[in-house]
């Protein structure tokens, strides 16, 4: 995509105009560029404020465009850090860890992860049952 942004004249709005103009992505696949991601098009579209009609590309475009490319390509050539394993020590902070003690205790852990949605449901009820027993009890019999 690089080379074509550099060679051809870049369009925004659609794939080819009558005067040989080209989006991104077809001026990549005509350098060799195997590409077949829409999302490109319409974020490319978005961004240019494209209104339905062909028109050349800003320098601007073309310049935030390039910039964009140059940084994923650089992030591409960074070489993965190793991820830690989940037996790596903690830092100590100080406390100590009180969950068993405080499991039995409801709202103990306002902030408690879920990592699915049945999870979730389960915490929410939980508060709702909480929220229902507060309630009853401020109100006089």
């Amino acid at each position: 995509m690089l080379a074509g942004i550099e060679t051809g004249r870049i369009i925004v709005g659609a794939y080819t105009d009558s005067e040989g103009g080209v989006c991104p992505m077809l001026a990549a696949h005509r350098r060799g560029g195997r590409t077949s991601l829409a999302s490109f098009a319409r974020a490319w579209d978005r961004y240019t404020g494209a209104r339905g009609r062909a028109r050349p590309a800003t320098g601007r475009e073309l310049n935030t465009l390039r910039a964009m490319l140059d940084a994923s390509i650089a992030l591409e050539e960074i070489p993965s850090l190793p991820r830690p394993s989940r037996g790596r020590p903690r830092l100590g902070t100080g406390e100590r860890h009180r969950a068993r003690e405080l499991r039995g205790r409801p709202g103990w852990a306002w902030l408690r992860p879920v990592r699915r949605l049945d999870e979730y449901e389960r915490a929410v009820a939980e508060l709702d049952g909480v929220a229902a027993d507060r309630e009853r009890l401020a109100t006089p019999a």
